[in-house]
């Protein structure tokens, strides 16, 4: 199956492409800033008041940023942090990619396989979206492993080891190795707890980085990649092979961040910083194209459309094989935890 093509020039006219394309540094870093904002306000509630109510509200807060990281080095891999690329990649990097054990070039490399092959056979992402749609008892397992931690631990452990790379190795260039994939990261994240420790607040580091990391993060991260391109129309036309989602305030808050909802004006016009897609909707959604679209009201939505096959057809047997393909999913490199953007 092909896709079709479309130029950026049947979508929008030449002014309007001009307008939405524009790339400011000062947005893409005010993005950033709001992030990590966000972190701190809810370190610094735990800190302050410190409860189990407060630690589970910081907790989705700091995981939903984390997206939110996620998501501004994405806008990194497309250039669209900065107009010029040494501050584009810098703020990418060390701001958002390395906090959370990624990288943006090779995440580039990977995600533009992505935009070139959607939906298609040789499409890197399409693992992330094939299984669907899946019964209600099947996300529910899927649900909690990334909850509880599980998802999280077996991805960062499986990224490890990849870094420590064979053990025939010689030390010296495990070390190298090691340094190549995780040396810029890890020494970001040993920063990161020698700012907290400073602060007076050195659990924080574990308890409101590490756990957010592995666990209110790894269910959003399936929500949006279910919500992007699981269960769609049409897998070889543009407007309906992937999908925008409406997101209210609380979804924008702790589920959806930085308009990571308009991934369907994002895949027709990949360049465009992520703050523009809204008017790229506004200005699609006026246009001849509106009926086409794949937008769907809410996330709560999408999850009925991909948990709609029956629970009948879970079976026993079934359940030994997802445990079985769930260890498999071990295998998945940094790049595709952070993919389907």
């Amino acid at each position: 199956m092909t896709a079709l093509r479309m130029r950026a020039r049947d979508f929008l006219t030449e002014d309007q492409l001009v307008d939405v394309r524009e790339r400011v540094t000062w947005k893409g870093a005010a993005l950033i800033v709001h992030a990590w904002a966000l972190i701190a306000a809810a370190i610094a509630l735990v800190a302050w008041w410190p409860n189990p109510l407060t630690y589970i509200l910081a907790v989705a807060i700091i995981g939903s940023r984390q997206l939110g990281l996620a998501i501004l080095m994405h806008d990194g891999a497309h250039g669209c942090l900065s107009p010029d690329e040494k501050t584009n990649l810098a703020l990418s990097q060390w701001f958002c990619a390395y906090p959370l054990f990624a990288e943006t070039r090779s995440y580039r490399r990977y995600h533009l396989q992505h935009h070139a092959r959607t939906q298609q056979e040789d499409d890197p992402d399409l693992v992330l979206s094939a299984p669907f749609p899946i019964t209600k008892l099947s996300y529910r397992r899927k649900f909690i492993r990334d909850l509880t931690g599980q998802t999280g631990y077996q991805q960062r452990k499986a990224q490890l080891f990849s870094a420590l790379g064979p053990k025939d190795w010689p030390w010296s260039q495990r070390a190298a190795h090691f340094w190549e994939q995780l040396g810029p990261q890890c020494l970001t994240n040993a920063l990161l707890f020698a700012v907290l420790a400073a602060a007076g607040v050195w659990w924080a580091y574990p308890l409101l980085w590490l756990v957010p990391l592995l666990t209110w993060m790894m269910v959003i991260t399936r929500i949006r990649n279910i919500a992007e391109h699981a269960v769609v129309p049409d897998s070889s036309d543009p407007l309906r092979n992937t999908r925008t989602t409406h997101a209210n305030f609380l979804e924008r808050l702790f589920i959806a961040p930085y308009y990571v909802n308009y991934h369907l004006e994002h895949h027709l016009l990949f360049y465009v910083p992520c703050y523009n897609l809204p008017k790229v909707h506004r200005l699609l959604c006026e246009s001849r194209h509106a009926g086409r679209m794949e937008v769907q009201p809410s996330y709560l939505a999408v999850l009925r459309l991909a948990t709609a096959k029956p629970d009948q057809e879970d079976r026993p047997g079934q359940l030994v094989n997802s445990a079985r393909r769930a260890r498999a999913g071990v295998k998945v490199d940094a790049n595709q935890q952070a993919g389907g953007f």
